[in-house]
């Protein structure tokens, strides 16, 4: 296209080139040609921009796809660290006893760990529950953030955190009313 353009611009302009070489410009003369090269150069001008612009349109969209995957990750991730944070911090405000900062026993740690699992589950969308890893997952991810004695491990702290926390989310609603079957 450009190279058609190239010609036909140069056809165009042979019969006034070679006027001006033998020192008649065309100024006043009836036989002159106007040669209307602004037309020409703003049709050219368009025709790039209409190719250009659906090139330029179609590597923004694939950038954006590129960057979609590993921001969805990213937003996803974070959301489930401050559902842990905020659940953690709630169950350690519920449970008597327990104090931010210290180290929590063994019993301490499991009731907060329930505390906060239930309270996850009553607050948080299931959509985030799912992406933290379910009812189990979240409950790890809590046990991990806590600051538990020394004999406190997974087998004394974390798996009766998650009993007594399927146990709450397994009890009829608080007004009484159980679900019908």
């Amino acid at each position: 296209m450009l190279a058609a353009s190239g010609l036909s611009l140069a056809a165009l302009l042979a019969p006034a080139a070679a006027r001006a070489a033998a020192g008649n410009p065309g100024a006043g003369d009836p036989g002159a040609v106007a040669l209307p090269w602004g037309d020409a150069l703003a049709a050219l001008a368009q025709g790039l921009g209409s190719a250009l612009v659906p090139l330029a349109a179609g590597a923004a969209a694939a950038a954006l796809a590129r960057m979609a995957g590993p921001l969805r990750v990213l937003v996803t991730t974070t959301l489930v660290e401050r559902l842990v944070r905020n659940v953690g911090d709630y169950a350690l405000n519920a449970v008597s006893g327990a104090v931010k900062g210290r180290t929590l026993s063994v019993p301490l740690g499991s009731a907060v760990i329930a505390a906060a699992v239930q309270r996850a589950v009553d607050q948080a969308p299931a959509w985030l529950l799912r992406e933290a890893g379910g009812l189990e997952g979240l409950a790890e991810k809590v046990f991990r953030s806590l600051r538990l004695e020394a004999s406190a491990d997974a087998g004394n702290t974390l798996r009766p955190g998650i009993a007594a926390a399927r146990a709450r989310s397994a009890r009829p609603p608080a007004g009484g009313h159980e679900p019908a079957a």
